[in-house]
């Protein structure tokens, strides 16, 4: 099984920089990702609160495409 110790010792200083980079992408992404579900949950809190059913069909929808 290869170690990611064993994997950089191959690597140039740029493909580890591009590695590093893909890598602080990718977990931006997620984060992104994870903010939307909370405001789209707090949207739909409001919303349920406030009883605009038409609201809460709209935010259920983008909660399924960001499940």
């Amino acid at each position: 099984m290869l170690k990611l110790q064993d994997i950089s010792k191959n690597l140039s200083k740029d493909s580890l920089m591009i590695m590093n980079r893909l890598e602080a992408s990718k977990k931006a992404q997620e984060v992104h990702r994870e903010n939307i579900k909370k405001s789209l949950q707090h949207r739909l809190q409001v919303a349920k609160a406030k009883g605009d059913e038409n609201l809460i069909r709209q935010l259920e929808a983008e909660m399924k495409y960001f499940s």
